[in-house]
């Protein structure tokens, strides 16, 4: 068959390609250039669960936030719904927050305390992603099976919700349902991510993604 007729062929209303069957991922920009250049579809996939691994807290990982949640926050002003903050290790600071352009009203956070039963933080989680109440949850949590994480990413995708789960970076030689898995390091008061899994791409690092950050 010539070219002509195969390009005929191809634009043929009857034929069936599964590339058209397969909807393009919805991502929202991460408000870093290089960083969106490496993640499939250009920034973080909505309405799923993902996965940040840290060397220890306040190494930047809320900064690397701050762009995507404006900007959600803003898409939501008809029917503001919650960002809720479960288990963080320190209490958001409200100043900051409305220094970076979020609402310190629309924050709704969860304390852990060592008296509940093992895995509350991860239902607490569960819930939040499901309500349809937020438009963002971020969890804090440290050892989570692969069926409760499995939960979390479904309950995100059936509550249109981002979920951002923190864990130790130990955690990251675990298997991970996340539709996208970053290792955080603070490295020469910069932060580095590392990107070890993408759903549609490929492992890879982006140095320097945020500067004048804690860590070594």
């Amino acid at each position: 068959m010539n070219p002509t007729g195969l390009d005929e062929l191809l634009q043929h209303p009857s034929l069936w390609r599964a590339s058209s069957a397969q909807g393009e991922e919805k991502v929202l920009p991460t408000g870093f250039r290089r960083l969106d250049e490496r993640l499939p579809g250009g920034g973080w996939p909505l309405d799923t669960l993902i996965e940040l691994l840290l060397p220890l807290h306040g190494i930047g990982e809320i900064n690397l936030l701050l762009p995507a949640l404006r900007t959600l926050c803003a898409q939501d002003e008809r029917s503001p719904r919650w960002i809720a903050w479960l288990g963080p290790p320190h209490l958001p600071y409200a100043p900051a927050l409305a220094r970076a352009g979020l609402d310190p009203a629309r924050m709704l956070v969860v304390r852990s305390n060592a008296s509940r039963p093992p895995g509350s933080s991860l239902w607490a989680m569960e819930q939040a992603l499901r309500s349809r109440a937020c438009v963002a949850a971020l969890g804090w949590v440290d050892g989570a099976d692969g069926q409760s994480l499995r939960r979390l990413k479904l309950a995100a995708e059936e509550g249109g919700t981002l979920g951002f789960l923190f864990r130790p970076r130990e955690r990251a030689r675990e298997p991970s349902p996340a539709a996208l898995r970053l290792l955080l390091e603070a490295h020469d008061g910069a932060l580095d991510v590392h990107v070890l899994k993408s759903r549609g791409g490929l492992p890879g690092r982006v140095k320097g993604v945020l500067e004048g950050v804690a860590g070594g």
